[in-house]
């Protein structure tokens, strides 16, 4: 790609130049993920999150044909009114480009913008994994993780997907799962899964300090950091899995598959519901932001501290 598809914020720039933490924030949450007005208002309260933590926030989408790491206002509500945007993964940036199209990043794609940036911490909801319609429906999020070395908070995979293989093409590929403050693998919207993480770490220090080791060893592979939803938003395993399950079987009467599966299982997850689930997604994405700047400012601090 040649440099002007990718561009820049100013307050991005500034950062990257200033060598401030900065938090790499996906988009199709946005376009694909939640219905308006709350991915209007969840994309805000995601970067004052990183704010407040004393972080710089970079929302990654593509906007007729570029890829823009860093949104403005204006720009962020014109992503949440497309009306027909791409969901643009690491296949699909040639194709926006072509056609001057809009549309959000996965969490594949915004890997691998944020990496071209300079950007290593990333938040976002939950990555996606192996189906549990079909074991050769395995998200491009799995060879994302598997090849760029970026810390990525997550709150576990979606819990749509087959878990224990998720976890396992995880292990194959050699990508750490640390439970933060955990020692089971969060299940999205529920915090408990019976599934054990890689390791479990309890501060943004102890993170930084893990992935720094894990990449002087010569692996190139993210680290992937799962937190728990918090428990007042959590949703029973026992109550959650019962709809998912319905859903799932919506999806192969209707034939969604592809991209379109996704979105279709979390909206009618969110029917099935009745919006307990859109308010858990929401919830952990907040939390996932506030970690991932912490994370971000004690990545800084220590990369000062090798300077001195």
């Amino acid at each position: 790609m040649t440099k002007n598809l990718f561009v820049l914020s100013s307050e991005i720039s500034r950062a990257l130049n200033l060598s401030m933490p900065i938090v790499a924030l996906e988009s199709t949450v946005i376009t694909h993920g939640l219905p308006r007005p709350q991915n209007m208002e969840l994309a805000q309260e995601m970067e004052r999150n990183v704010r407040q933590q004393g972080a710089v926030p970079a929302t990654i989408a593509v906007l007729d044909g570029i890829v823009r790491i860093g949104l403005t206002q204006a720009e962020l509500e014109r992503l949440s009114s497309a009306p027909k945007p791409l969901k643009v993964s690491r296949r699909d940036f040639a194709a926006a480009v072509v056609k001057k199209a809009s549309g959000g990043t996965t969490v594949a794609g915004t890997m691998l913008a944020a990496h071209h940036a300079g950007i290593q911490v990333f938040a976002t909801g939950g990555i996606g994994g192996v189906h549990k319609e079909s074991r050769f429906d395995i998200s491009t999020d799995m060879q994302a993780l598997a090849d760029t070395p970026m810390i990525v908070v997550c709150a576990g995979a979606k819990s749509i997907l087959d878990l224990p293989a998720t976890l396992e093409y995880l292990e194959t590929m050699a990508v750490p799962v640390v439970g933060f403050q955990t020692d089971e693998f969060p299940a999205f919207y529920s915090r408990e899964s019976k599934l054990p993480v890689s390791v479990q770490l309890d501060s943004a220090k102890e993170i930084v300090d893990f992935a720094k080791a894990h990449w002087k060893m010569g692996l190139k592979s993210a680290i992937l950091v799962a937190q728990p939803i918090p428990a007042e938003c959590s949703l029973p395993r026992e109550e959650i899995d019962p709809i998912i399950a319905q859903a799932s079987r919506d999806a192969r009467k209707e034939n969604a598959r592809g991209q379109d599966l996704t979105p279709f299982l979390l909206k009618r997850i969110n029917e099935l519901s009745e919006g307990r689930s859109l308010q858990a997604n929401l919830a952990l994405l907040r939390n996932n932001a506030t970690l991932a700047a912490q994370i971000a400012k004690a990545m800084v601090v220590e990369q000062r501290r090798r300077v001195i």
